[in-house]
């Protein structure tokens, strides 16, 4: 299996992320309004591609006990594609690449979660793009944990995962009279995620 840890993405300043809860075990529901799942690919060996997905739903289960008993399922809606192109989408939306009519969702559903650091996981699962099931790894970082004005637990995660697409079957691709290709087999899927706890732990 190919190594899918990405690099890191690019710095920026921001105010620094808190950790008001010291315990987030519990039920969590991705907060699809403030979470981003983006991809990266190089465009004609020259530049990068950036997108992102509009729909997902997650769901996920924390530990901080036992970080192995925590889980994660997360469904994308790939008809939600948005690189800013018209054109563009509708090409990733065709069979040339996600085939949306046929296979509208991609999934992935962890099968282990490994705690590396204090802050950070590395969550392994089934990826399914179309028809095809691949296992990956992600590295995330928990990124802080908060009470907002409503009342919410929030937590806080960013995870990288570079993946070769033709792995899943997309396949498609233009040669150039230059050497080399339109489109990298080579894709990250970035995730900045927020997601609400819907249940604390039992007792807790």
């Amino acid at each position: 299996m190919a190594k899918h840890r990405a690099p890191d993405s690019e710095a920026a300043d921001f105010d620094a992320a808190t950790s008001a809860v010291t315990d987030v075990t519990g039920d969590y529901v991705v907060d699809a309004q403030h979470t981003r799942i983006g991809i990266r690919a190089r465009h004609a060996m020259v530049t990068t591609v950036r997108g992102s997905f509009g729909e997902f739903e997650g769901v996920a289960h924390l530990d901080m006990r036992r970080p192995e008993a925590s889980s994660v399922v997360l469904r994308i809606r790939t008809a939600t594609v948005d690189t800013g192109v018209a054109d563009r989408d509708a090409h990733l939306r065709s069979a040339d690449f996600l085939d949306v009519e046929r296979y509208p969702e991609i999934r992935f559903v962890s099968t282990s979660v490994e705690e590396l650091d204090d802050e950070l996981y590395r969550v392994t699962g089934d990826l399914t793009i179309k028809d095809v099931t691949q296992p990956v790894s992600v590295d995330f970082s928990l990124t802080g944990s908060a009470l907002d004005p409503w009342g919410n637990l929030r937590v806080g995660f960013e995870g990288a995962l570079a993946i070769k697409r033709s792995d899943w079957g997309l396949t498609w691709n233009t040669p150039l009279d230059t050497g080399g290709v339109l489109v990298s087999d080579r894709i990250q899927i970035e995730f900045d995620v927020s997601a609400i706890r819907t249940a604390p732990a039992p007792g807790a």
